[in-house]
């Protein structure tokens, strides 16, 4: 295993006997070939969490031959990681992951470098760090990682391959700002602290990152080789249970702080803030109604202003009857259409952008504005199960 090795400069290496006897069924492929892997050689990747979604990549990307993997996580192997972070065995409880995985994948294939960083990504490292590297692979699990890594690719113009998984869904796309959409484009706030269960809380299947993770490397690597077409601009959905995929076209957004038209997010620092509820002891309180009470009151005819905190492309699939589209870039500049006398309800996905429309709302005077608990996924599961969910 090698570390710290500076980035591949000038032309790429050649391939070795041994690389050539070891990527034989790459290259007899036309769109890989002897210089596509010689572009795999010289490519570089980051892997930002060696969990459940970096344990496949990782593998994927060694033994598919790129010439230089970083790998970024501060955590130790847990008894409880097992289940699906396949880059580790039971005699690596306890050490530390980035440093146990450097070695796993190392041993996988001995033509690479691997450099494993034993450290929290921070805003204070994250520019000098995924700038070394061609393509960034999000692997990580919390909020404050995801909106710090997608700034930093916005900034410093590099592809971020993005996964995710919950329970027995998953979902990936590519976010290339330079080309399409940004991670803030879908969901321009995170959540506050404790609205979304981890998956320590709500569980994850343990094959389900296998998939997750192999697209993300596959995305990665088609990224290193210039062929085919990337996810960009479209997020892909798959639900295990059920066993389908799903796929919804994504749009850049104009508003949007970090890659709009008249971006307010110029540095790291500033992004570190963000990562959370609204700032602030005064900060209005936002109500939450459940969906099933949301029924009765609809029911039972109560005058409500549902306001549908989505993009088009969500309404599409579903939405509620009588509900109006505002999506998240257009809220503040339409308040003055809302009636100030009504109740109002704000629902979207699973509750995390209505959320920060509900707080706008109040924030602007509306006495009586609640959050639907769940989003509509929430409504689906309990109230409509015919309804179409994504």
């Amino acid at each position: 295993m090698k570390g710290n090795a500076p980035p591949p400069r000038g032309p790429r290496d050649l391939l070795s006997e041994e690389e050539i006897a070891r990527y034989g069924r790459h290259l007899v492929l036309p769109e890989v070939g002897r210089e596509g892997q010689e572009r795999l050689k010289a490519g570089s990747a980051l892997i930002v969490g060696a969990g459940g979604l970096g344990s496949p990549i990782a593998l994927y990307l060694a033994a598919a031959g790129v010439g230089r993997i970083g790998i970024i996580d501060f955590d130790r192997v847990d008894p409880s990681n097992l289940q699906r972070q396949v880059l580790y065995e039971t005699a690596d409880v306890g050490k530390p992951k980035a440093l146990a995985a450097a070695r796993r994948i190392a041993s996988i294939n001995p033509h690479i470098v691997v450099e494993p960083y034993d450290e929290r990504l921070g805003a204070g490292s994250a520019r000098k760090l995924l700038g070394a590297y061609d393509v960034v692979l999000d692997g990580s699990d919390n909020f404050p990682t995801r909106y710090l890594v997608n700034d930093a690719c916005v900034l410093l113009g590099k592809p971020n391959v993005y996964g995710s998984i919950f329970r027995f869904e998953g979902q990936a796309t590519v976010f290339d700002a330079r080309v399409g959409p940004c991670y803030r484009c879908l969901f321009p706030e995170p959540p506050p602290e404790g609205t979304i269960p981890s998956c320590a809380d709500a569980g994850v299947l343990g094959v389900l990152p296998a998939l997750i993770g192999s697209i993300q490397a596959t995305e990665a690597i088609k990224i290193l080789l210039g062929a085919g077409e990337t996810l960009v601009g479209r997020l892909l959905l798959y639900d295990a249970l059920h066993m389908n995929f799903k796929e919804l076209r994504l749009r850049k957004d104009p508003s949007c702080p970090v890659c709009g038209e008249s971006p307010t997010i110029r540095t790291l620092d500033e992004t570190v803030a963000s990562c959370g509820a609204p700032a602030g002891a005064d900060a209005p309180a936002v109500l939450s109604v459940e969906p099933r009470a949301l029924e009765e009151r609809l029911r039972a005819g109560e005058p409500l202003l549902l306001l549908d905190v989505r993009e088009p492309f969500e309404a599409e699939i579903c939405r509620l009857a009588g509900s109006i589209l505002v999506p998240p870039g257009e809220m503040e500049k339409r308040l003055a259409e809302f009636d100030r006398g009504r109740t109002v309800v704000c629902y979207c996905h699973t509750g995390v952008r209505s959320y920060y429309a509900a707080h706008l709302l109040v924030s602007n005077g509306f006495r009586r504005v609640e959050n639907l608990s769940g989003g509509i996924d929430a409504w689906a599961a309990e109230v409509d199960p015919a309804m179409s969910r994504y």
